[in-house]
């Protein structure tokens, strides 16, 4: 009888154990058709910019299949206003993204969809340039995976083949992890006074990384605690190293 009422204890304890390791799991895989990646080049010491945030931020992504992030510029900064989401990496990445497109300067707010300048953004311009990729077969395949620990890390693994050994010759891989409903008081600069709003802003980027043999990629990052508390996700992209071209995206809402 002891030995039972032992046993009963046990696995209550077990399952807790378990429950604690393990809080939640979620898993995203990339269809067989491109869907495009839509960068927004921004800064919150641009007095333009607060426009292309918000329609960013309204931008209905079941209805107008695109990754949409954000990426803070750095050379704003000098202004007065310090953004705290910028970057100069991100800055170099728009620089990059110029010269691909043989533009002799940047500027904010850009949008950039699928490695190509677009001007005169709005959400049906927007769904008509996308039409085409819903019937563009996608030449690589993508797959996000990410495990909430119960001690508040996550661990991500990103993954992606291109069977096409000379297209993956010239293909590197980005994971870039971002966040939602972001809020900034501004006090300085062109948006003195402002209250800005932000979602899709990206808070890291890791690569750009080569295919490995095989034609196929895999890595794994360890997340520390703050993400668990954060309105976040990762996205990833492969992306022609010599033309710019986006390849394939996929984004991944972290699970709670």
């Amino acid at each position: 009888m002891r030995q039972i009422q032992a046993f009963s204890l046990v696995l209550p304890l077990l399952f807790s154990s378990i429950a604690q390791t393990y809080a939640a799991e979620c898993t995203a895989k990339s269809g067989e058709n491109i869907v495009p990646l839509l960068e927004l080049y921004t800064s919150e010491g641009c007095s333009s910019c607060p426009p292309a945030d918000k329609w960013l931020s309204h931008l209905d992504t079941d209805i107008t299949k695109v990754t949409p992030l954000a990426f803070h510029v750095d050379y704003w900064n000098y202004i007065g206003w310090q953004d705290r989401f910028s970057k100069a990496e991100y800055s170099n990445r728009q620089r990059k993204t110029a010269a691909f497109n043989a533009a002799g300067f940047v500027y904010t707010p850009q949008f950039v969809l699928n490695g190509k300048d677009l001007r005169g953004w709005e959400s049906g311009r927007l769904r008509k340039l996308t039409e085409q990729s819903k019937l563009t077969r996608s030449s690589a395949q993508l797959q996000l995976d990410a495990v909430q620990l119960g001690n508040g890390e996550i661990t991500l693994k990103a993954s992606a083949t291109i069977p096409d050994s000379k297209l993956a010759k010239h293909a590197d891989v980005f994971v870039a992890l971002y966040e939602n409903k972001l809020v900034s008081k501004v006090n300085a600069g062109e948006n003195n006074g402002s209250e800005l709003h932000h979602d899709y802003v990206v808070r890291e980027l890791f690569g750009a990384y080569p295919m490995h043999a095989l034609n196929a990629f895999s890595k794994q990052f360890n997340l520390s605690h703050p993400w668990k508390e954060r309105n976040a996700g990762a996205v990833m992209f492969v992306q022609d190293n010599q033309t710019g071209e986006i390849l394939q995206s996929l984004s991944l809402k972290f699970c709670s």
